[in-house]
């Protein structure tokens, strides 16, 4: 056994109102600047629907993720090395900017400088990547709250496995919204795509990350990852993805989207994982067995043996403490309520949900039943076989099962809750009926409904232990893509200016490219000169961060020099 730590996410889908303010947020932190104008590291989808790219999910035309061969091992979709190498200059298998969408903006200037006229002026939509007028015709969110429609969902990949009658009743039935970023997958199919060894999993936390020096921009992790999370940056060069906000993590921030959720609907938190079981876990024959091998991987923290083991394997003891109070392992391991997105892709992917239980409440609501009552709702789960089918899809490759039992999960709180806050003795059998006891059934609840800020998210920082960085990169806190003359947060790069360049809107360091550290942060500077405030800063520097300075010394740059007769 050898045991290796994972910092992961469970979003409740039950609370999300799909007011996009994670995608806007992460925007402007991570993808505000030229070359990454179409690029979205987190982004809300309608289901039914297509998402983003467009149809993202039909692997038969992506070639994303694994494939089992006749053996029982695993080999990426798009082929193995060989295939790779000889494609290498050439690849197809790829969505094109029309599958994401053009970026556009407005030419605004001609509504201010336009001269008098009949008419009034128009400020047409100029494409970002070339300047050209354009049409616009897609977005990320096109078709948001379309759910059901003729337009788009007849081409959801999910919905081509359901019959015809299904997909009719469909869209009068339900419609829900699905958050996505990078799966920081156990078993990363992007990773395994890299020519170069540019992308990697990191040990310390399993974050999956790129590095900018070593990419080359062949484009085979695009088609590697199945969720299509991986986006290729056409001023730079090279590959980008969801860092899931590490240097926040690092200091015991959440990262920007859960931090700025409207629902309230993320968890996040580290789990502790046998990293000798992912290969055979990933390559089991049947798809429907994905998802109890996935959650065999996870180790019990509490367990004294798997306590022993993670000290072994240079885990910190306030890592294996995060471990034990993280609400990850209680949402998928102890509540079994969290589910993964697409587990037939076999890239084992950290993100996961819990499906959503209005669609069945309101439907019994609607036909004059009780919404709240445990019997009437666990009698409707079993016969609204239209969102189980289409929710199995999504998240345990078909099987309906696994979708039921979380449903009637979250049907029994319900129920049982009702009473409790109503003052009536609470039926013992509800959460019997379930597999659950009245205490579980409340410890779920206090966890998915009025948790705290500090129980959503349990995250080590990364200065005690093994695994800490230099305190001087921790305080620096610049983003890995900021380097002098780069393509990174802080400058347009080889691209120059542009939208997202120092000279245009959003330049500059975006988000505080402190890897979005707000004024809440720990203090990360001690006494004494104040090093760290920012890139630059010593002597000769001219850049402060003032997000990350302790209000200690004198940064080099924030003050005035010294007359001869001021004091140091």
């Amino acid at each position: 056994m050898k045991v290796m730590a994972q910092m992961s996410m469970v979003m409740n889908l039950d609370k999300c109102i799909g007011c996009h303010t994670c995608s806007v947020t992460c925007k402007q932190a991570w993808t505000n600047r030229s070359g990454t104008e179409y690029v979205w590291f987190n982004n809300v989808e309608t289901r039914p629907g297509l998402g983003y790219p467009r149809t993202y999910q039909d692997q038969e035309k992506w070639q994303g993720g694994w494939v089992r061969t006749r053996s029982g091992k695993l080999r990426p979709r798009a082929g193995g090395r060989v295939k790779r190498l000889a494609s290498i200059f050439a690849n197809p298998t790829m969505p094109t900017i029309d599958d994401y969408y053009e970026p556009w903006t407005y030419e605004y200037d001609m509504l201010l400088s336009a001269p008098q006229g009949e008419h009034t002026p128009v400020a047409r939509p100029k494409s970002l990547i070339d300047g050209e007028d354009t049409r616009i015709t897609w977005s990320s969110n096109w078709d948001d709250d379309l759910g059901g429609s003729e337009r788009t969902m007849r081409e959801d990949p999910v919905l081509a496995h359901m019959n015809s009658h299904v997909a009719e009743e469909l869209e009068q039935t339900f419609m829900f919204y699905l958050p996505r970023i990078c799966e920081h997958c156990l078993n990363p199919s992007c990773v395994a795509s890299c020519p170069s060894g540019a992308m990697y999993k990191r040990a310390e936390d399993g974050i999956v990350l790129v590095d900018q020096d070593g990419c080359r921009g062949w484009r085979m992790c695009v088609t590697g990852c199945p969720y299509k999370k991986v986006y290729f940056n056409h001023k730079t060069g090279k590959a980008e993805k969801c860092t899931l906000c590490y240097p926040r993590l690092e200091v015991g921030l959440p990262t920007v989207c859960s931090e700025t959720c409207v629902g309230r609907l993320r968890y996040l938190g580290l789990v502790l994982y046998d990293a000798d079981r992912v290969a055979s876990a990933a390559a089991v024959e049947n798809e429907h067995d994905l998802l109890a091998a996935q959650r065999e991987c996870f180790l019990d923290p509490h367990d004294p043996e798997v306590v022993a083991a993670a000290r072994r394997d240079g885990i910190p003891d306030n890592w294996i403490e995060a471990a034990q109070a993280s609400p990850i392992w209680r949402l998928i391991s102890e509540f079994e309520v969290a589910l993964p997105l697409h587990p037939e892709y076999r890239t084992m992917p950290m993100v996961w949900y819990i499906p959503p239980l209005s669609p069945v409440v309101d439907v019994v609501a609607s036909s004059g039943n009780d919404g709240e009552d445990g019997k009437v709702l666990f009698a409707a789960i079993s016969q609204l076989r239209i969102p189980l089918e289409y929710l199995a899809g999504l998240f345990t490759a078909g099987d309906t099962r696994p979708v039921e039992k979380v449903l009637r999960r979250l049907a029994a709180m319900r129920s049982y809750m009702r009473d409790v806050n109503l003052g009536v003795e609470p039926h013992e059998e509800t959460a019997a009926a379930v597999g659950m006891t009245g205490t579980s059934i409340q410890d779920m609840y206090r966890l998915l409904a009025i948790a705290k800020y500090e129980d959503r998210y349990v995250i080590p920082t990364a200065i005690p232990g093994e695994f800490a960085r230099d305190a001087q990169e921790l305080s620096d806190m610049a983003c890995s893509l900021d380097t002098e003359g780069g393509p990174g947060m802080g400058g347009g790069g080889p691209s120059g200016g542009g939208p997202g360049g120092p000279d245009g809107p959003g330049g500059g360091t975006v988000g505080g490219p402190v890897g979005g550290v707000t004024a809440g942060a720990p203090d990360l500077v001690g006494a004494g000169a104040g090093h760290g405030v920012g890139s630059g800063a010593g002597e000769g520097g001219s850049r402060v961060n003032l997000l990350n300075w302790s209000g200690k010394g004198r940064p080099s740059g924030l003050f005035p020099p010294r007359t001869a007769q001021e004091p140091s």
